[in-house]
């Protein structure tokens, strides 16, 4: 279950925004709907029960800022302010701000040319990609990252979401390109402008 949650924190980090939400559209209402579809959903999923449940942008980030608690029981600490722009057709735009002086540590060969050795502290990190799902599995098809504004290889970002999934189970964390289950029977998710609809 843990690595389910992991997992799925993941995914949200890979699909969170490159526009600023705007003020006036989220609200602790707003988020309080977010945790009773997601309460809705494991429900169908633990009793098996087919359904469509569609979910906002609005609900998403208004979880993400008023229910902050509940995001960092799912990511490490050094990963904040996560914000998501679900552009439609399958695409997701996603942004955080990521603490990366750890994993620069970690990843820098000292060479001048590796980007995490010149980037250090706290900087916004944002993702544009589309989200493949069918038949109970998903996959993330990054299309472009930058960090702090500027485009980065996806392999820098891989090293980011290696470095913030690491669990003792997968001590390498995991990988964007990797395929995975979706949760609570979940079938597939289909991505239209502004939300999505979770079929189960």
């Amino acid at each position: 279950m843990y690595l389910l949650q992991r997992r799925s924190a993941v995914i949200v980090l890979a699909t969170l925004a490159l526009v600023p939400v705007q003020a006036a559209t989220v609200s602790p209402q707003t988020a309080e709907v977010f945790s009773q579809k997601i309460a809705l959903i494991r429900g169908q999923g633990d009793s098996g029960v087919s359904g469509r449940t569609r979910l906002t942008e609005d609900e998403m980030n208004s979880w993400f800022l008023y229910r902050g608690e509940r995001w960092q029981e799912l990511v490490p600490r050094g990963v904040a302010q996560p914000k998501v722009t679900i552009v439609g057709e399958g695409q997701v735009a996603a942004a955080a701000v990521v603490d990366l002086d750890a994993v620069a540590k970690r990843r820098s060969s000292g060479g001048s040319l590796d980007p995490l050795s010149l980037i250090g502290g706290t900087v916004p990190v944002s993702v544009l990609g589309v989200l493949h799902t069918g038949g109970g599995r998903a996959r993330f098809e990054v299309q472009s990252a930058q960090i702090s504004g500027i485009p980065v290889p996806v392999t820098v970002l891989q090293e980011l979401v290696g470095y913030y999934s690491r669990t003792p189970e997968r001590p390498e964390g995991l990988r964007l390109d990797q395929t995975f289950a979706l949760p609570s029977g979940i079938r597939q998710v289909e991505i239209g402008r502004g939300q999505v609809v979770v079929v189960q």
